[in-house]
């Protein structure tokens, strides 16, 4: 498996879909709430996750809210997090993965 790769579109959302969800997204998933989802993509500035328990919504865990040790997780992985906001542009959830939480 390569080290990076886009989701497989079959698993990503329609555009229209995720519109029509946005709000029932945003009701459902405030800036704090704690999430789960499996990582569908791998790029150098971080991973794309499928949501678990909300339909048509797109996570992404930036690279900019991982510590300097940690490592992307693999496709197909599961993994949990906190939302930390919302991009209106590109309806992504943005999400700082539990796993990336360490005491300084």
């Amino acid at each position: 498996m390569p080290e990076f790769s886009r989701p497989d579109r079959s698993q990503v959302p329609a555009s229209d879909a995720m519109d029509r969800s946005r709000p029932a997204t945003l009701s459902a998933l405030p800036r704090g709430s704690h999430v789960s989802g499996r990582v569908i993509g791998r790029r150098p500035f971080g991973v794309f996750l499928l949501l678990d328990d909300v339909p048509n919504a797109v996570g992404l865990a930036e690279i900019t809210t991982m510590p300097h040790p940690m490592e992307l997780p693999a496709v197909g992985s599961t993994v949990t997090g906190e939302v930390i906001r919302h991009a209106d542009h590109n309806r992504q959830v943005k999400i700082r993965l539990h796993e990336w939480n360490v005491s300084g």
